[in-house]
């Protein structure tokens, strides 16, 4: 079983022998290198004296499994320098402070490509780096209301219901920067040029939501909420109670599907509703009902060899012990704590959890010694001595 401060195993998963800084921050940031890390890429996280402000005890910020860690402090004299030099040993960098604060601190793009003209400098923002919300402060559910995304969510009689931070944060945030500095990094090998990615929460998530104006561009999609096909307003696209007020899901939108749906619900008469856009109200009522007269593990079992796309809305703490997501080992255990697993699955070079969340500073000679660095005494106990031993 492998601690915090221990070096990742080398040569597990794809992005293996990609060496990549993280500049320490929360949200979007961390969980994109964690991602990278997840992936193969020996990630070395810069944490700040203090902590990076969110209250999570180090132990449990599962975001930060598979990564090193060293601490420095950058308004100290040599606090840029030691973060340069880790810059050029490394292919890709990720930041996520405000427009310009990296460059007054002397580790922005043009200090960092003076030393690694190859680095992938990787940017992670809500408002992006230019525009006039650019240097304002911001948090998830601002960046995808502002889309139009948040506006789609929820029913018509009530306010819009927030997603977590799982739309902005994590999908239009992290997955777009991980795609960006990816691409980038394929670009730098072919060319020896790195370059800078812009990623903003507001571009990928408006980004993610092409579908839904195309669409509404054709006149397929009413710009209100749960009055469509994918957003609720479809009664056999949706949720619905049962009889111990936990939830099913259902997603019968093809027709043999609706039909097996209806079926098994025990409703005759309503198949012609499926495409009757003025009979939806009276389908779902009958919907609603149906599903009242029975808990949803009865309902389960009902379900649970057909193909009439219905699932149990299940809990963060159910969901790992669900046979399919057991089977497949979609959630892993490591050091006692349940996660999900890395994603996605690869046949030649797998992943794994490698590592639990590094602790700030555990690493700093260890990745002195791994990537060359200058020797510091201030790296901590077990560091290198000022000449290298």
């Amino acid at each position: 079983m492998t601690t915090a401060g221990t070096p990742p195993a080398p040569g597990t998963g794809p992005l293996a022998g990609v060496r990549v800084v993280e500049l320490a921050g929360i949200g979007p940031g961390p969980f994109a290198a964690m991602l990278l890390a997840d992936l193969g890429a020996d990630v070395v996280r810069v944490d700040r004296p203090g902590g990076a402000g969110l209250a999570v005890d180090p132990a449990y910020d599962l975001t930060n499994r598979n990564k090193r860690s060293v601490v420095v402090d950058l308004k100290a004299p040599d606090g840029p320098a030691r973060v340069l030099d880790l810059a050029e040993r490394a292919d890709i960098l990720v930041e996520g402070y405000r427009p310009g604060v990296a460059e007054r601190l002397g580790i922005g793009p043009g200090d960092c490509h003076a030393r690694n003209p190859r680095l992938v400098y990787g940017r992670m923002t809500g408002w992006g780096q230019d525009g006039p919300l650019a240097h304002r402060a911001g948090h998830d559910v601002a960046y995808i209301a502002l889309t139009g995304a948040l506006g789609m969510i929820g029913r018509p009689d009530e306010p819009p219901a927030v997603p977590a931070n799982l739309l902005g944060d994590y999908a239009g945030g992290s997955l777009y920067l991980v795609v960006g500095v990816l691409a980038a990094l394929h670009h730098a090998r072919a060319t020896g040029t790195g370059q800078v990615v812009d990623a903003a929460i507001v571009d990928g998530t408006a980004h993610l939501s092409t579908m839904i104006h195309a669409l509404l561009a054709a006149g397929a999609w009413q710009d209100r909420r749960a009055a469509n096909l994918l957003d609720g307003g479809c009664p056999y696209y949706g949720t619905y109670e049962t009889a111990d007020g936990r939830y099913m899901a259902v997603g019968a939108l093809e027709e043999k599907f609706y039909a097996e749906f209806l079926r098994l619900l025990g409703l005759t008469g309503p198949a012609a509703a499926h495409r009757d856009v003025s009979r939806w109200e009276e389908l779902r009522e009958r919907v609603a009902t149906a599903f009242k007269s029975r808990t949803r593990a009865e309902w389960t079992a009902v379900f649970a060899d057909s193909d009439a796309c219905v699932a149990p809305v299940l809990g963060l703490r159910e969901a790992p012990a669900h046979p399919h997501l057991a089977a497949r080992g979609t959630f892993t255990e490591h050091d006692g704590v349940t996660q999900p697993a890395p994603a996605p699955r690869f046949s030649a070079t797998p992943t794994a959890v490698r590592t639990g969340p590094a602790r700030p500073g555990a690493d700093a000679a260890a990745v002195a010694r791994d990537w060359g660095l200058p020797a510091r005494p201030a790296d901590g106990p077990g560091a290198p001595a000022a000449d290298g031993r």
